[in-house]
């Protein structure tokens, strides 16, 4: 299998708000970036968004390591997913998970390929992160332009 790495993140102008999100997916000496934004959501479902259009990108199962510093995309994910489906969907407070659409299509665009979630910190200097995070703000702003219009 290919050994993937992707860099995403998410981005919103007030939470909620117009928002962007955006992805560097890059497979040995090849880059990729994607982007894309909403007029009205929230940073949580940037994220989520971020990292489904970028595994939505890979035409065959691979090994991918997928950087984000997004807790909420990880631990939702590695921790909070299998109970969710157990409960219903509903969470520890007996009511409806936020996000529950984007949390079926991250699952989906799960299941073909072995992935290792690696939590990185934002706006730390990572290079990977610093371009997804540029590409998701830059998408959010081109939103905001859009409402101006």
């Amino acid at each position: 299998m290919k050994n993937i790495h992707i860099y995403s993140d998410g981005a919103c102008k007030g939470n909620p708000g117009p928002g962007g999100w955006g992805a560097v997916i890059q497979y040995g000496k090849h880059e990729k970036e994607i982007s894309g934004g909403e007029l009205n959501t929230t940073n949580n479902r940037m994220e989520m968004l971020a990292t489904i259009n970028a595994l939505n990108m890979l035409i065959e199962p691979c090994n991918v390591t997928l950087f984000t510093d997004s807790k909420y995309v990880i631990n939702g994910i590695t921790k909070w997913v299998e109970g969710w489906k157990r409960n219903g969907w509903v969470n520890a407070s007996k009511k409806p998970v936020r996000n529950s659409d984007l949390w079926h299509e991250l699952i989906a665009a799960c299941k073909d390929h072995d992935i290792e979630w690696t939590w990185v910190k934002g706006h730390d200097g990572n290079l990977g992160n610093e371009r997804a995070d540029a590409l998701a703000s830059t998408a959010a702003i081109a939103i905001m332009d859009e409402i101006e219009d």
